[in-house]
């Protein structure tokens, strides 16, 4: 005989939410911009697998901007600073034309905060790493950069090394689009690859 408290188990676990996507997913292709949109007259392309953002003829704003939107997520890439450098990646954000609104994880030259968290038309530097952890960012070479966004927590990584941790209430209020971006001022080029992102939206939290 099966007992009732045991149908009633059953029965809870196969009506159940779905959990929340467990594996990451790769962002980027390899190939071709699906799955993003450009913003901007900077230039985006792909080459050699690798994802380049570089400063067009009118040297401004620009971003890539996923198609979707996420709101907690774990999200690992790598860059390569070729020139310059000053780009970023930002969360939970939405934008029209070249004007963004959100949060960013900066990615900058040496001394420019690398891995600290700013907020785009509202509050500036919510948070920047020690000085002391400048040394983590390798110029010229690759980086593997974590960010990690759950509810109001924000964390970010540089290279296995976390740079900022930071609780903010207006970060745990939104839902929106990741972006890379290009900054102003012409003469920067960037690599991307390997931009991979798992979900942590839903009933349960993957940790």
């Amino acid at each position: 005989m099966v007992r009732p408290v045991m149908l009633a188990v059953a029965a809870a676990v196969l009506h159940a939410p779905l959990v929340a996507q467990s594996g990451p997913v790769a962002l980027f292709n390899g190939t071709d911009l699906t799955g993003w949109r450009v913003h901007g007259t900077e230039l985006w392309y792909v080459e050699n697998g690798e994802l380049v953002c570089e400063s067009g003829p009118d040297a401004a704003y620009g971003y890539l901007v996923t198609d979707r939107t996420y709101r907690d997520f774990d999200l690992t890439l790598e860059f390569l600073q070729e020139a310059d450098g000053n780009s970023g990646v930002f969360f939970r954000s939405s934008i029209e034309g070249v004007r963004i609104s959100g949060w960013q994880a900066e990615v900058a030259p040496p001394g420019l905060h690398t891995g600290g968290i700013y907020e785009s038309y509202g509050r500036g530097w919510l948070i920047q790493p020690d000085p002391a952890k400048d040394g983590v960012l390798r110029m010229g070479e690759w980086n593997t950069m974590r960010l990690r966004v759950v509810g109001a927590e924000v964390t970010t990584w540089l290279n296995g090394v976390e740079m900022v941790s930071l609780s903010d209430e207006l970060i745990g209020q939104a839902e929106g689009s990741i972006a890379l971006q290009i900054h102003d001022g012409g003469g920067i080029r960037v690599r991307w690859k390997n931009l991979y992102l798992r979900d942590l939206s839903g009933p349960f939290s993957a940790s």
